[in-house]
């Protein structure tokens, strides 16, 4: 269980560390001011679809490194001494 907090812990920091300069971005682009409640729901959406799309690619790369390991198992299976 400990690695897979260990996991945990690394995503929550990537995904913190990424809020950061994307907000910075959001803010150099379009003006958005943090007084303004219309501002604060744009850019917590925007931060939304960027999540989604960020989950959806890491689930892309989660399925190729099981796919990987799997085919990689097998064929060191096949070399093992019986």
């Amino acid at each position: 269980m400990g690695k897979n907090r260990d996991l945990i812990n690394i995503l929550i920091m990537v995904l913190i560390g990424m809020f950061i300069p994307f907000l910075g971005a959001i803010f150099i682009n379009f003006g958005l001011d943090l007084t303004d409640l219309n501002d604060l729901v744009r850019i917590g959406i925007t931060f939304g679809y960027f999540l989604l799309i960020f989950g959806l690619e890491m689930i892309v790369v989660y399925l190729y490194f099981l796919v990987t390991s799997w085919n990689a198992n097998k064929k060191i299976d096949k070399y093992k001494p019986k």
